[in-house]
């Protein structure tokens, strides 16, 4: 089974996955002599990745582009070759025999009935539904006025990992950015293992693999502890900084929908500016929304 071929179907998160390793090696790293002369893209090329794991350019081009069989000794060699740690090294191997799963083609998802009531019923809280892939299913107004107005963004970009690494007003709010995009991330990871080749979360990663160098970092590291509960700190331009505790909340009826709920110490500048915002949003009368309004 040394030389087994796993698979000819393509293989998009492999050919991903690939360069984003590549990108984070300098020519140091691997023993290549550096010229100085400036490079067209971060870390190593293309061709010096072949000639170091001894297979042609051509064939590790197709191996990015998700496009050709993949043998075990040949993905050994590129887990030297690039670095990889034991973790590492799995997630290599197990992207390289997922091509042999159909593709599962997921329906679109519309929030449940149970969480838009609890949704209606969240006045003072802020409060989301995030669905596969953390889209945004559902918010009320008080979430809106915290976070974004999701209703300018169209439905099939309505998505909280997406706005997280590639819309900068939602950077800018969040001032422990860098906590809440790791943990998106490690959500994200924990979403393939459950559907493996579902084609709308291959292209979400590398969307943002390509955005992102961060998320091309993170999403290389394999990291999988994703958490249920934490603490947020934001800079609001209406009520200032804000310390909220959030809580994911599963939903029985359906599990890939989670409810999303912040909350501050009661008495405390926090609170206050929730209390703030939720009289301002309560102005205009507005009911909670969801992906399909």
């Amino acid at each position: 089974m040394l030389n087994a071929v796993y698979t000819q179907e393509p293989l998009p998160e492999l050919g991903e996955f690939l360069k984003v390793c590549r990108a984070r090696l300098s020519p140091r790293a691997v023993g290549l002599p550096e010229s100085g002369a400036p490079r067209r893209v971060p870390g190593l090329r293309r061709e010096e990745v072949a000639r170091l794991a001894g297979i042609s350019p051509r064939a590790y081009a197709r191996l990015e582009q998700g496009r050709a069989p993949v043998s075990r000794p040949v993905l050994a060699m590129l887990a030297r070759v690039l670095h990889l740690d034991d973790d590492q090294v799995a997630h290599l191997f197990d992207l390289a025999s997922k091509g042999d799963q159909e593709p599962r083609r997921l329906s679109a998802q519309k929030v449940h009935p149970q969480l838009r009531r609890i949704l209606d019923d969240l006045t003072t809280t802020p409060a989301l539904v995030l669905g596969r892939r953390t889209d945004v299913l559902a918010w009320n107004p008080l979430a809106a006025a915290l976070l974004t107005d999701f209703d300018r963004i169209p439905v099939k970009k309505r998505n909280y990992a997406r706005l997280l690494f590639t819309d900068p007003a939602f950077r800018e709010l969040c001032l422990d950015w860098r906590t809440n995009a790791r943990t998106c991330v490690a959500h994200l990871r924990l979403e393939a293992v459950r559907y493996p080749g579902d084609p709308g979360l291959a292209a979400l990663v590398g969307e943002l693999s390509v955005a992102d160098a961060d998320f091309r970092q993170w999403w290389a590291g394999r990291q999988m502890n994703g958490l249920r509960m934490g603490t947020k700190r934001l800079r609001h331009p209406i009520v200032g900084d804000l310390t909220l505790d959030w809580d994911s909340l599963t939903c029985a009826a359906d599990p890939t929908q989670k409810l999303l709920v912040s909350t501050a110490a009661p008495s405390s500048p926090s609170h206050d500016g929730l209390l703030f915002l939720a009289s301002w949003t309560a102005d205009s009368h507005r009911p909670a929304r969801d992906a399909t309004a």
